[in-house]
């Protein structure tokens, strides 16, 4: 019986990118809009990937109606790119998350999906690099919405539609490595897990009151109880 819907972020909770990510997101925008503003400098932690393209560009001064004409071509030219030049060298799994993932796939009273500022193309090809696309059946992603806290609903929604459980409170476990996956949690009343395997510091996520903070994703055993008893 399904007990727990666990929604995983992807960049620095279950891997990290080489700085091929972050030139290939310039080259797109090169590519559509002759300039890629701030995007070499801009922090894309936690940020969708939509929201990215419009921050980055609105320090050039393009309006927003601008960069609405081109986005779909933006977006598709990212994920070409993502697609065509990267590489299982480009990933690296944080450590401990193939032993968790196989761990909790053999449950049968959890459900795992993804939570992410990706886009799903690009987003699904990160996790297929290093072959762990399979732990996770639906998702909720950065073509679904713009803001964060808006991809939680979604995420619970398509659960219902997979199983007929309507997760809710508790039941819900958002594990992510920055303040906008604790908070995204927050608005759902779920329960965050935050793990200091990005680019945050663990006292910065401490600040933020996850429902529980772990250093990495190492110790299987207690990354399970940490899900199942919130």
């Amino acid at each position: 019986m399904l007990r727990k819907l666990v929604l995983f972020d992807i960049d620095g909770t279950l891997l990290s990118m080489s700085s091929i990510n972050r030139r290939i997101l310039i080259d797109a925008l090169r590519e559509v809009y002759g300039t890629e503003g701030s995007a070499a400098t801009h922090d894309f932690s936690g940020r969708m990937d939509g929201s990215i393209i419009y921050e980055v560009l609105a320090e050039t001064g393009l309006e927003k109606h601008r960069i609405a004409e081109k986005f779909d071509a933006a977006k598709e030219s990212y994920i070409r790119r993502f697609r065509q030049e990267t590489r299982p060298s480009d990933v690296t799994l944080m450590a401990g998350v193939r032993k968790l993932l196989d761990a909790l796939a053999g449950r049968t009273d959890l459900l795992l999906g993804l939570l992410t500022g990706n886009f799903e193309a690009s987003g699904r090809h990160k996790l297929k690099l290093p072959g762990i696309d399979h732990y996770f059946p639906f998702g909720a992603f950065a073509d679904d919405a713009f803001h964060r806290n808006d991809l939680p609903p979604i995420a619970v929604e398509r659960a219902f539609r997979m199983t007929g459980k309507k997760f809710s409170g508790k039941d819900i476990v958002i594990i992510g490595d920055t303040v906008h996956d604790i908070t995204c949690a927050r608005a759902l009343q779920a329960h965050s897990i935050a793990v200091a395997t990005g680019n945050v510091p663990m006292d910065e996520l401490h600040k933020n009151t996850p429902g529980c903070l772990l250093e990495n994703l190492t110790r299987t055993q207690s990354v399970i109880h940490s899900i199942l008893n919130p």
